[in-house]
């Protein structure tokens, strides 16, 4: 059974970071893309970052590029998400999942397949 547990989210000041870590188990992250989706009060999910385990290629949403970047540690079976340059816009619950591949970031609505989700961990930018 695939299992996601997102640690590493709190209250941050604009401009500061934070580093997410979502640790999976019941399978390895080889044969899986991972990676963070967000959503904000009032709003609908939307894809943040995803990377492939199989090849390391990744997503990233206009919106985080340049500030986000996603790593994996395959020996911790672990996928990081270091946020820098935090901005009030980036306060969400961020939500670890895994799917087939980066497809299912860069199209995601309702109807796209995700095979696990975690529990979510809350982020808040704010002075």
């Amino acid at each position: 059974q695939m299992q996601l547990v997102e640690s590493g989210g709190g209250l941050v000041q604009p401009g500061g970071s934070l580093r997410l870590s979502c640790a999976a188990s019941g399978f390895t992250l080889d044969y899986y893309t991972i990676g963070w989706f967000r959503q904000a009060p009032g709003k609908e999910r939307e894809a943040v970052s995803c990377i492939s385990s199989s090849d390391g290629s990744t997503y990233y949403a206009d919106s985080v590029k340049g500030r986000f970047t996603i790593s994996t540690n395959s020996a911790k079976n672990t996928v990081y998400l270091q946020m820098d340059s935090l901005e009030p816009g980036d306060t969400a619950v961020y939500y670890c999942a895994t799917a087939r591949g980066l497809f299912e970031w860069k199209y995601y609505s309702d109807n796209v397949e995700i095979y696990s989700w975690g529990q979510g961990t809350q982020v808040t930018v704010s002075s």
